[in-house]
This record gives structure tokens, C-alpha cells and sequence, in this order.
């Protein structure tokens, strides 16, 4: 049996995005996504119902993020679920289910762009240029906080 970990989501987000830099200086970016899907309740009425969805960015699609999105962006994301650890300062251990992004593609208009300019971060080709590979290998050693 295989196991397979793939997430898929088309969303908005909820604030502007964050980057910030590993000590090694990977740049890592924060984005939240806002994902609305409506349903008929068992009374025949329409529901809506939003997921709210922690997304992790490596490398340079961080920057990218950071640059050409804004709170309210339509983004495709692409990427798997990642458990992040943590211990509170009082001793309590605390986990959450994130997403870590693979690729992210804009949908909706950039930072001063004409309307419905379809975008796609991908990691540069200038330095520094990582595949999808080191990347995720590099960002892994690295804890961003």
C-alpha cells in the first residue's frame, strides 16, 4: 500500500502574507486562506460554511507571495499537509496541521496589475535557486521562528 499526501485548494487570503528569513536565509512565507463552500441544510436552506487553512511558503515563491499578493488574493495552492510541534512555555505540548505549499498560482489580479492576470510563483532561477527537492531538504533543518 502507498501513501499519498496531496492538497489542492483554491481560496483568499485573510491578511496580507508574511516572509521572513531562516538564519541560513531561506526566505519562508505565512499565508492564510479563506475557502467558502455553500451546502442545502436537511430544511432545504442554503448554508454557507468557510474552512480556514494555515499555508507555509519556502524559498523564493515566499518573496513572490509577499510582493504581488494582498489580503482578498485568489490563490491556487498546491502543496501537502505537514504537522508543526511546539511546546508552550508552560510545558504543554501543542501540534496543528498546516499545509506546505509546492506551488502557488494567482488567480484573481496582483499588486498593481490589470484585473484577472493569471500568475504563478515559482522558485527564480537567480540565486538563490533551489528545485522542489533541496528546497524541501534545506527548509526542513531550518526552523523559521
Amino acid at each position: 500500500m502507498a501513501d499519498l499526501n496531496k492538497v489542492f485548494l483554491i481560496g483568499n487570503l485573510t491578511r496580507d502574507p508574511e516572509c521572513r528569513y531562516t538564519p541560513k536565509g531561506t526566505p519562508v512565507g505565512d499565508i492564510s486562506l479563506a475557502i467558502n463552500s455553500s451546502f442545502r441544510s436537511q430544511d432545504g436552506q442554503i448554508k454557507d460554511e468557510v474552512c480556514f487553512v494555515d499555508v507555509v511558503i519556502w524559498g523564493r515563491q515566499a518573496e513572490t507571495c509577499k510582493e504581488y499578493l494582498q489580503k482578498g488574493s485568489l490563490i491556487f495552492v498546491e502543496g501537502r499537509l505537514q504537522m508543526e510541534q511546539w511546546e508552550t512555555k508552560e510545558g504543554e505540548k501543542r501540534t496543528r496541521m498546516k499545509v506546505r505549499a509546492d506551488r502557488i498560482q494567482f488567480l484573481g489580479k496582483a499588486k498593481g496589475s490589470a484585473p484577472n492576470a493569471a500568475m504563478e510563483a515559482q522558485p527564480s532561477k537567480s540565486p538563490p535557486s533551489f528545485s522542489s527537492h533541496e528546497e524541501q531538504q534545506e527548509g526542513e533543518d531550518e526552523v523559521p521562528f
